[in-house]
């Protein structure tokens, strides 16, 4: 079937769904896998979920222009919601399913939801628990009902039964399918198709307002520009709360009439992908560090024989594994030891990865290390950097096919304009996807969005003379060192976090003498380490303290230090000191965003008395933190945290370091 675009009269996902049912209605829409079985529903399938669940909100007194909160794991139903209630005019407003319930009344309250369409019991109780506040809420909707059966049900409905309401309305009403579709047909490319809100990485999160003629035009830029049809399969496994997932498990699903699989549940998500086998799969740089992690950890383990001949191909494919896929020559040696690796590692550890069939993938969100990027490139997976934002719906840059690099986030995405301030090297943007405004909050609007319609990012970036666009850092985290040197906080960490036994890590050092460095340890991949040297630990706090693990991660430092020492602009930058967090930067304590995004300016007050340290010349330092237990509990960990100085990296030896 031809593309057709937004000037078409598919031009809203109601509308979308309605054609995919006509012309691909056989085809598969969605799966869930639920108890070890995958269960799939077509389209001619989804639209009638989709049309007795709108019919049943309507009969509970949804209208035009309400809101509607979806909060839970990627699931079928709630899909399903954000769909029925376009198709009555009213607007989806995702939550992230992993916040609390005191994060939860900002967006409840400002969004003014009526209706919310729910996971579980966890957010069913999360929502009950904040009634008190959140006056305007008058119905909740669970999917799963499971500990739920003795709650007062007189706002509570089970998603199955409000569709019973609709098809009800269906078998007694002869006028209702015809006023449904006339609601569909009455939306239009402007109306607003879905709020999503920022993570709030500096303040209170803002209310993206998008668009069907944004959402639409971004899902088409998408699909034509990778080659996306109805033969296409995705993993739909991150927080439906981010655009990522709202334009491509949903917007390019219902274009393109590809198939979304949701897993059953995020602990089973990749033996789930391994099982499906996506041929176009997305994830955040935080995704492909914990499978690399995890594969690392796993030839650890592994027999001598099997680790070597692992680590030997890991070098045959770091060499050419990466020009192979691009296209470039490669000595006829090489892609012989290749051919060979491919069958005795690469192609296996696809399969295990579940990356077999991916015929595309993407990282965006934040800047993946450029280590973590070529090693999976090398193995001979087309995976692309995406650099984008919620108030573009996604796209701001692209890779095109064989104009991959690590070092860049590719060139302007179809139809998207691009232009660097030249006072600030601030990047902006302007596209047939950028947002309406922010909700209810017109000053940050217009601080944001020209009234000519460019959009400031808050990235620093410029072009290179390929015409590829290269992001520094967030523009307000780049700084300089005392003597001027060029500090970029990002790319130093970026470098740590490659290697498997860094989670987290981050630096300070603008307008400092020197940069410093906060490391979190990856618990499972140090204590995995710990396990196999006989090392016994009680806890995380315990094991980040040992001297043992102190000298491992100073390794790494080292390592990263002789790297920047080869780098004549960030030469300047090497780590003079380190420490290891006491815990885990986590969500729930303030210190990362939902989309684990580190909230620097949150972090350097909690943790002042550290970075006193760092830069007063102390050994190590105390400290107490407040917590946030997984029951909401309020408590302290204290600690005594060492600091290490470490070795550093002359020009000399500049050369030498790029060797």
């Amino acid at each position: 079937m031809a593309e057709t675009t937004v000037a078409s009269v598919d031009d809203t996902f109601p509308k979308l769904l309605i054609r995919n049912a006509r012309v691909r209605g056989a085809r598969p829409a969605i799966r869930k896998k639920d108890l070890g079985i995958w269960q799939t529903w077509t389209w001619s399938q989804v639209l009638d979920e989709v049309r007795a669940f709108a019919l049943g909100l309507e009969a509970l007194g949804l209208r035009p222009g309400d809101k509607v909160a979806i909060i839970g794991s990627n699931r079928p139903p709630l899909y399903w919601s954000i769909c029925a209630a376009q198709s009555l005019g009213a607007i989806p407003v995702p939550i992230y399913q992993d916040s609390v319930a005191a994060e939860m009344v900002f967006v409840l309250q400002h969004a003014e939801a009526r209706f919310a369409v729910v996971e579980d019991q966890e957010q069913v109780d999360k929502l009950l628990s904040l009634s008190g506040e959140l006056s305007r809420l008058e119905h909740i909707i669970y999917d799963e009902d499971r500990g739920l059966k003795d709650y007062d049900h007189s706002r509570l409905h089970p998603f199955r039964a409000v569709q019973q309401m609709g098809r009800e309305v269906l078998a007694k009403d002869g006028s209702a399918l015809a006023r449904w579709e006339a609601s569909v047909a009455r939306g239009k490319p402007d109306d607003l198709a879905v709020i999503l809100y920022t993570s709030g990485t500096t303040g209170q999160p803002k209310g993206v307002m998008l668009s069907f003629r944004n959402t639409v035009e971004a899902a088409r830029i998408g699909c034509t520009f990778d080659r996306l049809t109805d033969q296409d399969e995705i993993l739909a496994y991150l927080p439906m709360a981010w655009v990522g997932d709202h334009i491509f498990s949903y917007a390019e699903s219902y274009w393109s009439g590809f198939c979304v699989a949701c897993p059953e549940s995020p602990a089973t998500m990749l033996s789930d992908l391994k099982e499906i086998g996506p041929t176009f799969f997305f994830a955040p740089p935080r995704i492909f560090e914990n499978i690399l992690t995890t594969v690392m950890i796993r030839m650890e383990d592994a027999g001598a024989i099997k680790r070597r001949m692992f680590h030997y191909f890991l070098k045959v494919a770091r060499r050419s594994g990466e020009k192979i896929l691009n296209g470039d020559s490669v000595p006829l040696g090489d892609r012989l030891l290749y051919a060979i690796g491919h069958i005795l590692v690469y192609a296996p550890l696809k399969n295990v990865l579940g990356l077999t069939r991916m015929r595309v993938g993407y990282t965006a969100g934040e800047a993946i290390g450029p280590e973590i990027f070529r090693f999976y490139r090398s193995l001979g997976l087309n995976l692309k950097q995406l650099y984008g934002q919620t108030e573009a719906s996604v796209f701001v840059t692209v890779q095109p096919d064989g104009e991959i690099r690590a070092d860049t986030v590719g060139k302007p995405a179809p139809e998207v304009e691009i232009r660097i301030d030249e006072a600030t090297g601030e990047v902006l943007y302007r596209s047939p996807g950028v947002f309406v405004g922010y909700y209810k909050n017109e000053d940050a609007t217009r601080s944001t969005k020209t009234d000519d319609g460019w959009v400031h990012t808050g990235d620093a970036g410029f072009f290179d003379h390929e015409g590829h666009l290269r992001i520094i850092d967030r523009a307000k985290d780049v700084g300089s060192l005392a003597d001027g040197t060029l500090f970029a906080p990002k790319y130093i960490e970026n470098k740590l976090k490659f290697y498997p036994n860094i989670k987290e890590a981050v630096a300070f050092g603008n307008q400092r003498e020197f940069v410093t460095v906060m490391i979190n340890i990856d618990l499972s991949a140090v204590g995995n380490w710990a396990e196999r040297n006989n090392i016994s630990y009680a806890s995380y706090q315990e094991l980040a303290g040992m001297d043992q693990v102190y000298d491992m991660i100073e390794a790494h430092v080292r390592e990263v230090n002789r790297d920047l020492a080869s780098e004549p602009k960030m030469a300047g930058s090497q780590i003079h000191r380190f420490l290891i967090l006491h815990k885990e930067l986590d969500a729930d304590d303030g210190e990362l965003t939902r989309t684990q995004k580190v909230r620097r300016r949150f972090i350097a007050e909690r943790y002042q008395p550290l970075i006193d340290a760092l830069y007063g010349g102390a050994s190590e330092q105390d400290i107490a933190t407040e917590v946030t237990f997984e029951d909401g509990r309020k408590g302290v960990i204290r600690a005594r945290v060492k600091i290490r100085d470490v070795e550093t990296y002359g020009p000399l030896l500049q050369k030498e370091a790029a060797e």
